[in-house]
């Protein structure tokens, strides 16, 4: 019976051994396969194209649905537009916004203090004053003994002259800002605390981009997958020690987030963690006053269908429409993937993403709260014209 027992552990210790041989990565080519592939790492016999020259055309036929105008009226919380706006530049602009059925656009570019007086102004003289709306804006620059306590005191009267926000905070903030003193500008910095008080007192939220997506922070190798854009883009590269780390500015981050519950926050682009949702549900778990909004990592939530699916269904009441840049021609791209359930089609930028986006398929009262619902709810103020009841 020894002898038995002895021949079987035998048998497990060999097939343990031979499954950890057969998944060892057998180089690039192989990386993650059970076993070597049929022809890993050989080499081709004509020249290889460079990673812009690749454009492969694919032979995959399958259902194609374009949209190009919303299901829903949309808000966009997170736009940028001139401050002041012109008559002219109004017109343009809201007859782009019909076509896509763009109801409301936030200036997110913000302004303060007399800008903002005639920016506010531009909107409410114009024929089409239900369609914008200002944020308050808020210029972090030598931060010192009492700076945030007139802060606070104009963004307040920011508020009263119209604003109906704060932001967008740019990433400047925690990535290049200084103190008076030199020092490098904290998130947390206590300095700062009347500012987010004063916006929870008057019950507007702050728009806040930090940092920038990680790999930003990561080596320029050939291993980082935003290797072509931080390669033509030289000022989204991030190296310690001149910038702090991604971790340290997402601690510092959280660390405001908890300690101002009574604030709402909207984390701009997801909280740069579409690509790791799991994160992002365990933030809004434990920090009920933050949101995030959809700007700028669709090509994050397009190639992960099933998954961003079941994280917008389950936390629909927390995220919220935006785009950023503002390109007519861009926002079909999301509508299509929340709209509709198609493979495999483009995203508009080759150099945020190489891949592929996938359609989630929401459901339509998941999309109201995301295109229009959630917003409305974060700005009582702002007009409610145009959206269905």
């Amino acid at each position: 019976m020894t002898q038995v027992k002895g021949f079987v552990i035998a048998g497990l210790v060999a097939g343990l051994a031979g499954l950890t041989i057969a998944q060892a990565p057998q180089g690039t080519q192989s990386e993650g396969a059970l076993r070597p592939r049929p022809g890993a790492n050989r080499e081709p016999d004509v020249p290889a194209p460079s990673i812009r020259e690749y454009k492969p055309k694919s032979t995959l036929v399958v259902p194609q649905h374009p949209v190009p105008r919303a299901k829903f009226p949309v808000i966009d919380i997170h736009s940028h537009q001139p401050a002041p706006i012109s008559a002219a530049q109004f017109d343009t602009l809201v007859s782009q916004m019909d076509g896509l059925n763009l109801r409301l656009l936030v200036n997110a570019s913000g302004a303060s203090g007399d800008q903002l007086v005639r920016s506010v102004a531009a909107i409410r003289e114009s024929r089409h004053r239900d369609r914008m709306v200002m944020f308050a804006q808020i210029n972090f620059r030598d931060v010192g003994p009492g700076f945030g306590q007139r802060a606070a005191q104009q963004l307040e009267a920011d508020v009263k002259a119209g604003a109906v926000g704060l932001g967008e905070i740019s990433k400047g903030f925690g990535l290049t800002a200084r103190k008076a003193d030199g020092s490098r500008l904290t998130l947390d910095d206590p300095e700062l605390d009347p500012i987010w008080q004063t916006a929870a007192r008057l019950n507007i939220p702050v728009l806040i981009h930090t940092a920038d997506p990680q790999e930003f922070f990561q080596p320029l190798d050939y291993s980082n997958e935003r290797w072509l854009e931080m390669a033509l883009y030289p000022d989204r590269r991030y190296p310690a020690p001149r910038y702090p780390s991604f971790e340290t500015l997402m601690g510092e981050r959280d660390r405001l987030f908890k300690k101002h519950p009574k604030t709402t926050f909207v984390a701009a682009h997801m909280g740069w963690h579409a690509n790791d949702l799991g994160r992002l549900a365990r933030m809004f778990d434990d920090m009920p006053n933050v949101y995030g909004e959809v700007g700028a990592v669709l090509y994050d939530l397009g190639r992960q269908p099933k998954m961003a699916h079941d994280f917008l269904v389950k936390y629909q009441d927390r995220v919220l429409f935006g785009k950023d840049s503002y390109q007519p021609d861009e926002f079909p791209y999301f509508w299509r993937t929340f709209e509709t359930a198609d493979e495999y089609f483009d995203y508009y930028r080759d150099y945020h993403a190489f891949w592929k986006l996938y359609g989630l398929a929401l459901p339509d009262g998941v999309l109201r709260k995301l295109y229009y619902g959630n917003a409305l709810k974060l700005m009582p103020g702002v007009p409610r014209t145009g959206f269905p009841q």
